[in-house]
């Protein structure tokens, strides 16, 4: 197989590179001089288990994840029937079919499949898109950028499971890794699901917030449409304005006003129940839904739009789930949540039926005249929390897009000293503060209707891009489910047809519904959508291609030994950090960069830093170190490792903790050999004489030892027994004076060298694909942050090393 790469340093001059099949004695040298980051055994692996928690503490747990879960779900009865009834009712009987789809669509998708099902399948605790494609990532190489090792699954959050080679869920397995373009595919599934959320994190403060306002015309008939919107506003603008503030300092207000907020609804529903009209609880019976559909006609067919966002928010359910247990979640739903929503839906289905003109503000029209400006307040109370927690969730997502090589790097401000997933991104804050303003003003302009229904018709047109942003989601979610039963649950493929089916059958059935909406307002997410897919598309494409130019264009280990201890230069005092991609081999860039400056520092560390597809990495597991060729190149490289939640915070003194590894591991390699020293048992080559010796005696991993670095010393294991003596290099005689060395030369000046890799379109390149990568792909990389700001490298320390690359 030959792979064609084109690159060009800062000249521009093209590279033809073949890579063969044969594996000649270059590269048996090449590995045994720079083997891979192999980690003792006796590592114990902490598969994720639910902490068992008191009931007393699993209840307050319940309580306070109402206002961080549940706030979404919660305020749909502000908008839910208006949206079902845009027309308004031309048949009593409507209102109860209406009712009995809203309580089995809350029964069948937010309580059974998310709540009991979904909520199961989360990463260590974590929810949303990434969460899932992570364990995916974990049971499959599925990932498009394949920088993963075997040392990565010793971590102990990297939790997955094994099965069968003739199982169903191998062979899925091997059908998913086949061919490249099933793995895109899987990816671009979740890029859709992720864009989407993005979309309702733009959707959800608009309709929420403008239902809420929405309520000061029913007591105050003279205010326009336009002053209600203008309120909506700067509601929305205050709160955006505050994220930067987290929700550590207020969010112990959420809960008991979410709390209230469902106690008011359930008893108002009861009230109302009791007062216009108690037959509205046949609606329980399924019977009625079908003679809903039986008296036919487009407008019973389009009303499951409105009726679908009585189940929006759980996509934000979900991405939320990291800050409780499941069973908190769940207590939560099926005592507090579920009930309640069912006596406020069916409290406004009796009231409708006795005032069927007052559906545009059923809600506000169904609360009793002497509690209705509280309810008003606690309404708009309601509508904020529910707004910061699908903004929380989008922040989320947007730092394990980023994560994952498939957003831009973009600021991550970690807001909170207890809680590690309380994040703010400035950047995304005031994209969606701008668009989610133009969604709530703009629509004002859509109103076909009189100035009297203005309001409603602004919620109406926004409803209609929410649902069709959160079924598209929904639709996403039960894919990716699907995979996880066979590969994670490792559940009979009859179990997961059933609920595949179910699934798609109650999904495909709503968003037929969307489709007829989708010019009267469903466009908004699909374009709001489709942007940010560009934009994630198109990164990812670009940071592929970088990396699979570094590891085609790598230097041969033998080619830097070749080259004998100076490197064919003057080795000045000094440490030079070489910042790669690659997790072994020399990077291109160091090849450049002594091909073009006559000296090189004293000490090259090759430093990686790597996403995995785990949650967090724990701090003792952060890097690895190890050596690479002989003793007196002073070479290592070390990599360090983070999850998708991990952050690079200012207080991170990323260069110290690198060389704390590094002294660890010398000090460890110095301790080992001189353990094992009286019975010659362990060894490391120190010469290249000696190291030709060896592998000369056709010995292989004989050369290295490799050491985690915050292990204790007895679990160090070396990778195999060696016979031949250890030689102190030339500048130092064990490792207490290589530690002095390495001190003395970072005394006098640590460099970062990092690469500016150039991506270019060749010339024969499609017109497309010119505009996407020497355009957006170049305006993103422009506007980005660069690496050097987010490893907090001082910038009269960084050295940026010129390259051009063609695809």
């Amino acid at each position: 197989m030959a792979a064609r790469v084109e690159a060009a340093s800062m000249g521009g001059v093209e590279i033809d590179e073949e890579e063969s099949d044969e594996r000649g004695s270059m590269w048996d040298l090449d590995q045994k001089l720079d083997q891979s980051m192999d980690e003792e055994a006796g590592r114990l692996r902490n598969m994720y288990r639910e902490k068992k928690f008191s009931a007393i503490l699993l209840l307050q747990l319940s309580f306070q994840s109402l206002g961080v879960v549940y706030g979404d779900l919660g305020t749909s009865p502000l908008y839910v029937f208006y949206n079902t009834f845009p027309h308004g009712i031309k048949d009593p009987e409507d209102i109860i079919g209406a009712l009995s789809l809203i309580i089995y669509s809350l029964t069948l998708i937010p309580l059974l499949k998310y709540v009991f099902v979904v909520c199961k399948a989360n990463d260590n605790g974590q929810g949303g898109t990434f969460a899932l494609y992570s364990l995916l990532c974990r049971h499959a190489k599925v990932k498009t950028i394949q920088n993963q090792h075997r040392t990565d699954e010793e971590l102990t959050t990297y939790s997955r499971t094994t099965f069968h080679e003739h199982s169903f869920a191998a062979k899925t397995k091997r059908w998913l890794e086949k061919h490249t373009s099933r793995k895109t595919a899987l990816l671009v599934l979740v890029l859709v699901g992720t864009c989407m959320v993005i979309g309702d994190g733009i959707l959800t403060p608009a309709i929420s917030v403008l239902s809420a306002a929405g309520g000061l015309r029913v007591n105050l008939p003279h205010i326009s449409n336009g002053v209600v919107v203008f309120v909506a506003v700067v509601i929305l603008v205050s709160l955006f304005s505050v994220q930067h503030y987290g929700t550590d300092r207020v969010g112990w207000l959420f809960a008991p006003i979410v709390f209230l907020w469902f106690l008011s609804i359930a008893s108002i529903g009861i009230y109302n129940i009791w007062k216009h009209d108690t037959s509205v609880l046949k609606a329980f019976s399924p019977v009625y839904i079908y003679r809903y559909f039986k008296r036919g006609g487009r407008d019973r067919w389009t009303s499951l739009g409105g009726i679908m966002l009585s189940i929006t928010g759980i996509e934000a359910l979900f991405a939320d789930l990291s800050h409780f247990p499941v069973s908190a979640v769940q207590i939560a739903f099926t005592v507090i949540v579920f009930p309640c929503l069912l006596l406020a839906y069916s409290g406004q289905a009796a009231y409708i039926r006795r005032h069927p003109d007052h559906v545009a503000d059923a809600f506000y029209r169904s609360i009793p005249g002497s509690v209705y400006w509280p309810m008003f307040i606690i309404a708009t109370a309601a509508a904020i929390v529910a707004s910061q927690a699908t903004i929380s969730a989008t922040f989320s997502l947007v730092k394990q897009a980023l994560a994952h090589g498939c957003f831009p790097r973009v600021k991550v401000v970690h807001t909170s000293r207890k809680f590690l997933g309380q994040i703010y991104v400035p950047d995304i804050n005031w994209i969606l503060m701008i668009l989610c303003i133009a969604v709530t003003a703009g629509f004002k302009n859509q109103s076909q209707i009189g100035n009297a229904y203005g309001t409603a018709v602004n919620q109406s047109q926004i409803g209609n891009a929410y649902g069709t942003a959160v079924v598209i989601v929904m639709l996403v979610t039960t894919l990716l489910m699907t995979l996880i039963m066979i590969l994670v649950w490792r559940c009979h493929w009859v179990l997961v047809l059933i609920f595949t089916i179910l699934s798609l059958v109650v999904e495909c059935t709503y968003f037929s519904a969307m489709l007829f909406k989708i010019d009267q307002g469903g466009w908004v997410p699909l374009v709001i959508a489709a942007a940010f897919l560009l934009i994630m598309s198109v990164w990812h494409y670009g940071t592929l291609k970088r990396y699979e130019f570094e590891m085609h264009s790598k230097v041969s280990m033998a080619w830097i030994v070749g080259l004998g201890p100076s490197l064919g230069l003057v080795r000045v005092p000094g440490v030079g950090l070489v910042y790669t991609e690659l997790a072994s081999g020399v990077p291109h860039i160091f090849s450049h960069f002594i091909t073009n400056l006559p000296a090189i520092h004293s000490v090259v560390v090759f430093v990686c830093v790597k996403n995995l597809p785990v949650y967090t990495v724990p701090e003792e597991e952060r890097f690895l170190v190890k050596r690479i060729g002989p003793k007196n190149f002073h070479m290592f490289r070390c990599v360090a490792r983070y999850g998708y939640r991990d952050l690079h915070k200012k207080d991170d003194n990323f260069e110290k903790r690198l060389f704390e590894s590094l002294f660890l591991y010398v000090r460890l390699e110095s301790m080992m050999e001189g353990g094992c020293s009286d019975s010659d048992e362990y060894s490391i080559c120190g010469s290249q004489q000696q190291l030709k010796d060896t592998l000369g005696n056709g010995n292989e991993n004989e050369n290295l030892v490799t050491f985690n670095t915050f292990d204790s010393i007895e679990s160090i294991t070396p990778v195999k027994r060696v016979s031949h003596t250890v030689t102190a290099s030339s500048q130092m005689s064990g490792g207490v004076d290589e530690l002095e060395f390495i001190n003395r030369c970072r005394d006098a000046g640590v460099v970062h060298i990092m690469g500016n890799t150039v991506v270019r379109a060749r010339r024969e390149a499609r017109f497309y694909k010119k505009i996407a990568i020497d355009y957006v792909y170049a305006f993103l990389r422009k506007i980005c942050r660069e690496h050097s700001a987010i490893y907090n490298v001082p910038q009269e320390s960084l050295l940026n090393v010129g390259q051009i690359f063609y695809v």
